[in-house]
């Protein structure tokens, strides 16, 4: 366990739990890449889906799925194969083929660049505590190339239910062995990382830029938290914030 000082608080850290997508690398940018790689193979191997399904329609297409399903909606993995088969299987494909398209598609969604800086700081961090990756995503650490930095993966998918819900984030304390007050939550999302974290006894550390949903608060800002995120209350302010993960792990370690 370490002591870190901050903000006139005393936080006792043992283990650190991480958000995924938009912490470690942008997620936007890769699943664009992604959509298009599928694209382009639908176009040589399925012209017909391609041509009804151009990659803006294939994006409202998924999201319509994601909608309409609300007992998916932890699960990215089942609405895009909900989403591809009902694209392909009416213009004559298989269920291999929406297979093949789909294990396309993750490959790609896999091929992330890290926000700089990030992976020094995944290093740092694995090296003084244990580190649970946290994701309401799907991304495969292991075809990534990171899974050795982590202690453990938590997803939404495996668990049942995603952030802020908070059961899984007491399964990454769990996964960690540390109680969810020696547990520092790290992530980019206001309701989702940092009032889940809190709602569930955990610390948080906000990551407010470059891909948060909300601009980089002030100080002002900060101290007039709990704030509406569509309707939902955040509750207590996070207990750190920095710029990026880079920012965040030389104020821990400093």
């Amino acid at each position: 366990m370490r002591t870190i000082h901050t903000g006139g608080r005393t936080l006792r850290i043992a283990a650190i739990s991480l958000d995924l997508d938009d912490t470690l690398w942008p997620i936007a940018p890769t699943i664009e890449r992604a959509e298009a790689r599928l694209h382009a193979w639908l176009e040589a191997h399925f012209p017909a889906v391609a041509q009804a399904y151009p990659v803006a329609a294939m994006r409202a297409l998924r999201e319509r799925i994601w909608l309409e399903n609300p007992e998916l909606q932890h699960d990215f993995t089942a609405t895009r194969l909900m989403s591809l088969r009902v694209a392909m299987l009416p213009f004559g494909a298989l269920e291999a083929d929406v297979q093949v398209a789909f294990e396309l598609f993750f490959e790609a969604r896999n091929d992330v660049t890290l926000f700089p800086g990030a992976l020094a700081s995944l290093q740092s961090l694995a090296a003084h505590w244990p580190v649970v990756a946290l994701t309401n995503g799907n991304a495969d650490l292991s075809r990534i190339g990171l899974e050795h930095y982590f202690h453990a993966r938590i997803d939404a998918r495996s668990f049942g239910a995603a952030k802020p819900d908070r059961g899984i984030f007491h399964a990454a304390c769990n996964a960690a062995a540390t109680a969810p007050e020696h547990t520092l939550h790290i992530g980019d999302h206001a309701h989702q990382d940092v009032y889940g974290a809190l709602n569930a006894g955990m610390y948080a550390a906000w990551i407010t830029a470059p891909n948060s949903e909300w601009p980089k608060m002030s100080e002002p800002q900060m101290s007039a938290w709990p704030k509406l995120n569509g309707g939902q209350l955040l509750g207590d302010a996070p207990h750190l914030r920095a710029a990026s993960l880079s920012e965040l792990c030389a104020s821990l370690l400093a």
